[in-house]
């Protein structure tokens, strides 16, 4: 190979160098703006804000919720089975960071039993017990809720009487 044809080569390699180091910065970027933000149902994951961040918008606040915390701080809750994303602005509009939420199905072992077409729910954490949980029943999910009511009640009505 002569001198020339080198000389060419290098010249036709940077170019290309130079476009896969660009695709990499953005694709890497666009990344860290897009990150998802996987939590279970009922719990909450903790994600920090940047910090110009004066804005917060939930997509889909029947899917997760979030608060905003001192310090840059936001507590994101999955309150129903989906995907919804968190959009976060400074003063001037301009978005800072999209983060796509991910709400999955509980973390705790449970069993779920199928009478029929209706499906059932139980928490087996060491006992099984009724879990309270999206898609179940509709007897089975209110008379469950009716009960942690119940119990919830119970336990404010003695605890506001030991004063």
């Amino acid at each position: 190979m002569t001198a020339l044809c080198v000389r060419r080569l290098v010249a036709l390699v940077r170019p290309c160098l130079l476009a896969a180091a660009l695709l990499f910065a953005a694709t890497a970027s666009r990344a860290v703006a897009d990150e998802t933000v996987a939590v279970h149902l009922d719990e909450a994951r903790v994600i920090k804000l940047p910090d110009r961040a004066t804005t917060v918008v939930i997509g889909n606040p029947l899917i997760a919720d979030l608060s905003v915390q001192a310090g840059g701080i936001a507590v994101v809750t999955g309150k129903s089975f989906g995907v919804t994303n968190v959009v976060v602005m400074d003063k001037a509009g301009a978005i800072l960071t999209e983060h796509t939420v991910q709400v999955e199905g509980p973390a705790d072992q449970t069993v779920v039993m199928y009478r029929g077409v209706n499906r059932e729910t139980y928490s087996c954490m060491p006992d099984c017990a009724p879990r309270i949980t999206l898609g179940d029943d509709t007897k089975f999910f209110t008379d469950a809720l009716a009960q942690v009511a119940a119990r919830n009640s119970q336990s404010l009505a003695s605890g506001a009487g030991a004063h």
